[in-house]
């Protein structure tokens, strides 16, 4: 069985009858997993199975795994900074940001490939102009040549540790202060504006191969009055034509406000797969997400799945538990913890 464009939630830390159901329909690819599905490492590493046993080939298993704010799971896994603590480092010392850059992307990745999860949607690539609040912290900085240097030696942690990359949100949230979890964030710039700013760390992730990339729910009305997760301009004409990503492209959640183009979910994701997204998130909206599934009949993209394989995570060389004695983990955290309680501080690493 093909894996599926939709990737759904879960209610909790067990998969209920109807949701098992739900995950062997071909319309699923993939399920995001978010706070309330953990409540400990060993329950998260059976449920995480489990889902990887219902099909092959397996559903993807994907989480929010930022730092900062945005860490789905944090009892017993790592406390991560957010980004924004690479940002300070970097001007004080591009080197060594860089090289905590690459430490904290494989802590990250290393700790979720230990319990089997695929992937995390990181890094934000969005820019922090100071404008948006959703985003801010979640920034590595407001500069895109260093956000480009941080993600790229981020990203190349990701994959030591066996995982693949989400950029996100392309081509850029950061120019609005609407937040599109609860508004319709409309951004002004002009389009040489934006390629000269916002796509900069995406060209240059694109140019290093990165596997995934995340749609914004943001109107860019001086060249399309779609959101870019609706719009064949953004996601064909440039992200795919002009930049030349080849790899899987992920709508942001649809249940947000700002991709309330309908109140059919249907039609949000008929017109975000039609707009040229691979798979598409439909989050908090189970109801919503079971009807999607019914209704999306026989839809396959065969180019698709040729993306989705690269997306699974590769073998995780250590399992949770010898990955916490190991002296690489040991020695990763202590790095991390040097940025996120003094970002200025001198030391030899």
């Amino acid at each position: 069985m093909s894996l599926g464009p939709l990737m759904i939630d879960l209610g909790a830390d067990t998969l209920s009858v109807q949701e098992r159901d739900l995950l062997v329909s071909p319309q699923v690819g993939g399920v995001i997993l978010f706070s309330r599905n953990f409540t400990s490492v060993s329950g998260l590493i059976d449920l995480v199975n489990e889902i990887h046993a219902l099909r092959h080939p397996r559903l993807l298993v994907a989480t929010d795994q930022e730092g900062g704010r945005v860490q789905r799971f944090r009892e017993e896994f790592t406390a991560l900074p957010a980004i924004e603590g690479l940002g300070k480092v970097y001007d004080m010392d591009p080197q060594r940001a860089c090289r905590l850059a690459e430490v904290t992307g494989w802590l990250m990745a290393v700790e979720l490939r230990s319990i089997g999860i695929d992937f995390s949607f990181a890094p934000v690539l969005d820019l922090n102009f100071g404008i948006s609040q959703v985003i801010d912290e979640r920034s590595f900085h407001k500069n895109p040549e260093v956000v480009a240097d941080l993600a790229v030696h981020y990203t190349r942690g990701m994959r030591r540790a066996g995982m693949q990359a989400v950029g996100k949100h392309f081509p850029g949230h950061g120019g609005v202060s609407a937040d599109s979890h609860i508004d319709l964030p409309i951004d002004t710039r002009s389009y040489q504006d934006i390629l000269m700013q916002d796509i900069v760390p995406f060209q240059r992730l694109i140019d290093q191969g990165i596997a995934g990339i995340m749609s914004a729910h943001v109107v860019y009305e001086r060249i399309d009055n779609n959101v870019a997760t609706f719009s064949r301009k953004w996601l064909g004409t440039v992200l795919r034509d002009q930049l030349g990503f080849k790899g899987v492209l992920f709508s942001d959640d649809l249940s947000m406000k700002a991709a309330a183009c309908s109140d059919q979910y249907l039609v949000r994701t008929q017109r975000a797969l039609e707009a040229g997204c691979d798979m598409v998130l439909i989050c908090n909206a189970g109801e919503q997400a079971a009807q999607v599934v019914e209704q999306l009949n026989d839809y396959n993209n065969p180019v698709s799945q040729i993306r989705f394989t690269r997306m699974h995570g590769g073998k995780s060389p250590l399992s949770y538990q010898e990955l916490h004695v190991s002296e690489a983990w040991k020695s990763a955290v202590l790095q991390v913890e040097s940025y996120q309680n003094s970002p200025y501080e001198d030391l030899l690493i």
